[in-house]
């Protein structure tokens, strides 16, 4: 039978990482797991499938639009292939890792997902992540923050913009009006889409309190630097209590961060809704030029892990590891030692002890010559002084 001559496709938003860019791309997964290990994060390896019902539970079911589903030929029952591995951690940190007080978890994994979720977005992100649990303070905000923005530095992100918001605003805005689900559903698309004539317009009508809608009705317009701060203070001088806890949560993310992170330029959003059904505080993006999309997001989801029996405060950032290919361009430099073919006992031994030594040692094959450019090696092993020895490749005549 013949087969069609597009059976070489991959399907759209589906790409294959080739040898050169696989080597970035695992090279850089090697150094940030190191350097998250380094602030304490334990890595943890979530299956790539489930079923259906853990991935999608409690917060997990705003990715089931992103889930694909299949049928577990053991038991019958409907699986999903990840879309996110946050739902996975919150599982283990219920279940497998009942760790009293906090506990400190990264990842880095491929996903896949039934469409982009934005311009130029793989269907197979390999997602790298950290997640902070057992603790609802901001100062484990700003942990998360802080080990994002050095991730980034140091996969050689530059001009970093962070753009930071809190839910919980608008959450305890519209509570305090009285709207209904609807009422706030409506208003919730209005604010995402920063339609103001549309705002102007269905604000009166969905809250006709004159005090509830003076305290809505700035929302849109208070995004900017960082004083908008004080805007939003004049503007909800009797606001409830929890729209000033998440004004001095940002206040207090925002004087950290210009200790730790000065270069780094701060947006602030309170309108900003981003995961709005699923986080329940602060919540964050970092931009980079030349990257049309957010290069990493995360930020505070307390109930996540209520639907596993343990809802412990949590909050975390992950990203999209091939993504941050784009920040360093160099290429590795070419390492390896190119042997001659054969089986000679000296050959032989010599070659095992390179490779014991952590050298990477490529054997030519007889009749079938290989260039020490393309084989991706910078020396050869040469018999000399009777005995075998690397020696860099411009040493030779």
């Amino acid at each position: 039978m013949s087969k069609p001559v597009d059976a070489w496709l991959l399907p759209d938003g589906v790409a294959d990482v080739l040898p050169v860019e696989a080597a970035r791309l695992e090279a850089l997964r090697r150094k940030l797991l190191d350097h998250f290990s380094s602030w304490g994060y334990a890595l943890v390896f979530p299956p790539l499938m489930e079923y259906l019902d853990s991935l999608l539970t409690g917060s997990g079911s705003d990715l089931e639009g992103l889930t694909f589903k299949i049928t577990d030929q053991l038991s019958g029952r409907l699986m999903g292939v990840r879309a996110d591995m946050t739902p996975q951690v919150a599982r283990l940190d219920a279940h497998c890792l009942p760790v009293d007080g906090p506990a400190r978890y990264c990842y880095a994994g491929t996903l896949l997902q039934t469409r982009p979720t934005g311009l130029s977005a793989s269907r197979c992100p390999v997602q790298i992540g950290a997640e902070l649990y057992g603790h609802d303070g901001v100062e484990s905000d700003i942990e998360i923050i802080r080990l994002m923005l050095d991730s980034l530095q140091l996969a050689g992100a530059r001009d970093i913009h962070l753009d930071l918001g809190h839910v919980g605003i608008f959450r305890a805005l519209a509570e305090s009006a009285g709207l209904d689900a609807d009422g706030e559903s409506r208003l919730q698309d209005i604010l995402a889409r920063k339609s103001l004539p549309e705002w102007a317009e269905v604000l009166p009508r969905l809250v006709p309190e004159t005090g509830a809608q003076a305290a809505l009705e700035p929302l849109p317009t208070l995004c900017g630097e960082i004083a908008v701060l004080d805007r939003a203070a004049r503007a909800w001088p009797d606001a409830p209590v929890a729209v000033a806890r998440a004004l001095a949560d940002l206040h207090a993310v925002i004087a950290a961060l210009r200790a730790s992170h000065p270069q780094v330029t701060l947006y602030i959003d309170l309108g900003e809704l981003r995961g709005y059904h699923y986080h329940t505080g602060l919540v964050f993006a970092a931009y980079v030029a030349g990257q049309r999309a957010e290069v990493a997001k995360g930020g505070r989801y307390d109930h996540v892990g209520e639907a596993f029996g343990r809802a412990r405060p949590a909050t975390g950032f992950s990203a999209d590891l091939k993504q941050w290919l784009g920040f360093d361009a160099t290429l590795p430099a070419a390492r390896g030692i190119l042997a001659p073919a054969g089986d000679a006992a000296a050959l032989a031994t010599a070659i095992t002890e390179l490779r014991a030594a952590g050298q990477r040692v490529v054997q030519q094959l007889p009749g079938a010559a290989l260039d020490a450019a393309a084989a991706g090696c910078d020396r050869e092993l040469v018999f000399e002084d009777d005995r075998w020895q690397a020696r860099p490749l411009s040493s030779r005549s």
